[in-house]
């Protein structure tokens, strides 16, 4: 079993064996995930509360609880400082979610500070779409100069598993690992570790998941049965870092199965016996905001509100998650460059992306369900190179300007009910 070096020992084994030595992550059975849902939630909760008396205790309390902020800076070292409380046109915001376990002994010793998920959010211009990209945590990718907290930097690096960023140079170089991948700029980001799902998850009273069958996972203490489950607390937590409970036993199968969760959840926030409730309005925008270590740029109720102004009036059916393209190499994935030109590019123009493929190998269209298309108005925008789609049970619906990815891109929309597919040998 491979153990991560250290950033010296990472160092030397750049500059000593090439351009291509990888510094492996580690590849525990046991790697706990998380998810951008805390985010999610976190922005659609604030501008929720409505009750004047609510409203005026929570926004004091609410600003009390925020985490000591992160500072992010860009390409050339320098802070970034966006504009506090105007969220006008499209913005990025990523999640990383840290495998450290947080002050809660049940998770016992995680090691070194790993991001085994990174999400990226981005809300088009209009606000009328938003992408949920998901990178595999073992997808090989450079890593670039990172600033070291005690001044000065760390090297750069060509080819690294990206979970490693986040502990070779925190939030900051994790930011700047995905800018260099995606060539999108990310003004705003977010740690969040165990205690932060557990506390979303109950601030919603569970979330509702389809099961395909039985899951019975050792590793997280995972113990569902097949059909509806009302998921909240260490149950939550543990779907969402089940691996081997789901799809091939592999973190893209996680991936998917993590959807599942996350479109339930966005349909949960969107309901009426949420918003309408001032209650579980004020208990997600508290959970979020003390279970979060945020950016500078983020770490401000008036800019989280604002970007909820921006997210509250999309339509599930606008909301998309997406796998970020990759195939096996070696002992990890490399990204398909082909597709994630295709995505990436799609997102740096501002266009809706729309699925062909199916919604990867954790989950399944749940049986007879159905998602009600969006009236075309004109044919989506094909990808010179992509495939004929081959299953277009999972595709979001279109529109004139969305751009068609490739059907090897797995996901689904938040519009979706999915169902988690049992782990088959």
């Amino acid at each position: 079993m491979n153990e991560t070096p250290t950033r010296a020992q990472a160092r030397a084994q750049e500059k000593s064996a090439g351009p291509t030595v990888a510094r492996h992550g580690r590849l525990k059975r046991h790697h706990p995930f998380k998810t951008v849902a805390a985010l999610l939630v976190g922005l659609l909760a604030v501008v929720g509360i409505s009750t004047a008396g609510v409203a005026a205790y929570a926004t004091y309390d609410v600003a009390t609880s925020l985490k000591p902020a992160v500072k992010l800076v860009d390409a050339k070292g320098k802070v970034v400082t966006p504009g506090i409380g105007a969220m006008d046109g499209a913005f990025n915001v990523l999640l990383a979610g840290s495998d450290s376990g947080g002050g809660n002994k049940a998770y016992g010793d995680r090691g070194e500070n790993l991001n085994d998920v990174t999400m990226l959010l981005h809300v088009s211009a209009d606000h009328k779409n938003a992408t949920v990209v998901s990178f595999p945590r073992d997808m090989y990718v450079p890593i670039p100069s990172c600033p070291d907290g005690k001044g000065g930097s760390f090297d750069a690096m060509s080819r690294q598993k990206i979970n490693n960023s986040l502990s070779y140079g925190g939030l900051a170089c994790t930011v700047l690992t995905v800018e260099k991948l995606t060539g999108l700029d990310i003004p705003y980001a977010g740690v969040i570790q165990f205690d932060g799902v557990i506390e979303m998850s109950n601030a919603v009273g569970g979330v509702n998941v389809c099961v395909a069958g039985d899951i019975k996972d050792p590793y997280t203490g995972l113990d569902v049965k097949a059909g509806q489950n009302t998921l909240q607390g260490t149950q939550a937590l543990a779907f969402l870092r089940t691996r081997h409970g789901v799809g091939d036993g592999s973190d893209l199968g996680r991936i998917s199965n993590q959807q599942v969760f996350l479109s339930s959840l966005v349909r949960t926030i969107k309901s009426a016996d949420t918003l309408a409730n001032p209650v579980k309005v004020y208990a997600l925008a508290k959970a979020a905001t003390s279970n979060i270590s945020l950016s500078e740029s983020l770490n401000n109720p008036t800019t989280i509100a604002s970007m909820a102004m921006a997210l509250k009036n999309i339509d599930v059916s606008k909301v998309v998650f997406v796998q970020y393209p990759n195939h096996y190499e070696g002992d990890g994935v490399a990204p398909t460059k082909d597709a994630a030109s295709t995505l990436m590019t799609a997102l740096q123009d501002d266009k809706p992306v729309t699925l062909t493929g199916d919604t990867g190998v954790g989950s399944e269209a749940a049986p007879g369900a159905t998602q009600a298309p969006a009236a075309p108005s004109a044919p989506a925008t094909q990808a010179p190179a992509a495939p004929a789609p081959t299953d277009t049970s999972s595709a979001a619906p279109g529109d004139g300007s969305s751009v068609q990815l490739p059907s090897d891109v797995h996901g689904q929309t938040a519009a979706q009910v999915t169902c988690s597919k049992p782990f088959q040998d």
